[in-house]
């Protein structure tokens, strides 16, 4: 039952945002457009030869256990992939090898709804979470390290989703995190958890957002946010600048970068529940370089490899694509 009102939650359309309207007939028919100009670039483009796999995952012993809905996934430089998944009857935080053996897990009892998942450079595990408001950094063994509480959240929490969606990390230390539920900002905060900057504001117009879901940060400061219910990744400099955007990708829900390129985990503009696609842009120009298609979209991740990560995956199984 828990399992089934999460994929509910899910996919749910932003109705806090929306407040309960679907878009003016003029904002569909230009988001038709924008959906159709996107397949039709596909139509044409270079289509990666990765094959997608179930993510492994040895269930323990342990009577009952289970993996429920993977929000977000997570790639460490030794090959360690993180899940944080929603389910309750297993810790929110599973590490696996590459066979998918469990190598620990942690975590319960401290989320109300677990949402991102990222490893920093050096090594630390952190998350999010999209209703309580807090982002919590841990060693790799799951020791917790730091509890940010970012503040600021909805006496309200619709769906348990009004907080905290993602969190980036400066070469300096420093980090960057989106606040996209209900609260239309970006934060930065210091390497030891001081509140530093704010910036943003609901809106459409650059440097506004409707549901800021995903944040990456290169070694140059340039910022990338997936500015989900907009259809668009926007740029900024670490202080807030607005640079550019990029409006033909769709419904972007993550962002990792790989080198001079930066991924993007993206649906067309409509329901959540719709199949989309993992597509590879140059990160300065936003030229498309190539996709593979995909289903479940919502987090992801590039492994050392090259292979990606993605969950919750087709039906609910998180997915690998490998050469």
């Amino acid at each position: 039952m828990v399992k089934r009102v999460l994929v509910t939650v899910l996919l749910l359309p932003l109705l806090a945002q929306a407040q309960g309207q679907g878009p003016s007939p003029a904002e569909q028919a230009k988001i038709d457009q924008q959906n159709a100009a996107l397949k039709a670039m596909l139509q044409t483009a270079t289509k990666f030869s990765l094959t997608a796999a179930a993510l492994p995952i040895q269930k323990p012993a342990t009577p009952d256990w289970e993996v429920g809905m993977v929000s977000w996934v997570a790639a460490a430089p030794d090959g360690t992939t993180y899940i944080l998944q929603r389910g309750d009857k297993a810790d929110p935080v599973i590490a696996l090898d590459r066979s998918g053996k469990i190598l620990r897990s942690w975590g319960k009892g401290m989320y109300t709804m677990p949402h991102a998942i990222r490893v920093d450079p050096q090594g630390n595990v952190w998350t999010t979470d999209a209703a309580a408001s807090n982002v919590y950094k841990f060693k790799n063994d799951g020791t917790l390290l730091m509890k940010i509480e970012i503040g600021g959240r909805p006496a309200n929490c619709s769906n348990n989703f009004c907080s905290t969606t993602d969190v980036a990390f400066a070469r300096d230390g420093h980090l960057f995190i989106s606040d996209g539920y209900r609260n239309a900002r970006i934060l930065e905060y210091s390497a030891d958890g001081k509140k530093l900057n704010e910036w943003g504001a609901a809106g459409t117009g650059p440097g506004q957002f409707r549901l800021p879901h995903s944040i990456q940060i290169d070694e140059r400061n340039i910022i990338y946010v997936a500015d989900r219910e907009n259809g668009r990744v926007q740029r900024f400099d670490r202080s807030g600048k607005f640079l550019g955007e990029w409006t033909q990708y769709g419904k972007t829900f993550g962002l990792a970068l790989d080198g001079d390129a930066l991924w993007l985990s993206t649906i067309p503009r409509g329901p959540n529940s719709a199949p989309g696609w993992m597509i590879k842009i140059n990160r300065d120009s936003g030229k498309l370089l190539g996709y593979v298609d995909s289903q479940g979209n919502h987090g992801m991740a590039v492994m050392k490899n090259g292979d990606l990560l993605l969950g919750p995956g087709p039906d609910q199984v998180p997915q690998r694509y490998s050469k």
